[in-house]
């Protein structure tokens, strides 16, 4: 089986903000790269084969952690469409009905001319198909995104994304899944923290 550990960039200005990037090219904030200094991946993704999603966030943090990741399109983040910089909060009070009608789709939730975590996940799922097919047993790793993380671990959990989570995702720890024989993505272990001895680049 392929192991594979799901690592979510650093933080943004535009997280600190609350702001949907989805696949806007917003860099790490200082304080984001400030609190990747010195940190490495859990050691049990140590010789792990790291991708990144082309995203700058995501290529920064690869670097910060001291990874040669390949760049990756298919680990890039969801696409919000229109609602890209928008914030959440400001989505639901413009329209409450609207945004909880949309939300109660779950895996077929979708923002204005955006995809949906469903068309995450087969996207996922066809980079998953192309890195086992290279051999089994191997370790990678994925600098990449949230929703993309949420994606994998649904997957993993076969979960609908709709409320409450079935668990409470770290963003600042990996999360490491595995693939099946079968293409199934099975959780091995979520909220595993980085290690410190990084690099620091």
């Amino acid at each position: 089986m392929t192991m594979i550990g799901f690592i979510r960039h650093g933080a943004t200005e535009w997280n600190a903000e609350h702001r949907i990037q989805g696949l806007r090219d917003v860099p790490l904030s200082a304080e984001g790269r400030a609190a990747l200094e010195g940190l490495a991946p859990p050691p049990r993704l140590a010789r792990a084969h790291w991708y990144a999603s082309p995203l700058l966030r995501a290529v920064e943090t690869a670097e910060l952690l001291g990874l040669m990741a390949v760049p990756e399109p298919l680990l890039a983040e969801m696409d919000w469409g229109e609602w890209e910089g928008r914030r959440l909060s400001d989505l639901r009070a413009a329209d409450p009905e609207a945004m909880k009608a949309n939300e109660a789709r779950g895996l077929d939730f979708r923002p204005p001319g955006g995809e949906s975590p469903r068309e995450v996940q087969a996207r996922l799922t066809d980079w998953a198909d192309a890195v086992t097919a290279q051999g089994p047993g191997r370790i990678l790793g994925a600098i990449t995104h949230k929703g993309v993380i949420r994606a994998a671990v649904a997957l993993a959990l076969k979960w609908d994304m709709l409320p409450p989570d079935p668990v409470a995702l770290r963003w600042d720890a990996a999360h490491i899944l595995r693939i099946t024989p079968a293409r199934a993505f099975e959780v091995v272990e979520l909220n595993v923290p980085l290690a410190r001895g990084g690099s620091g680049l």
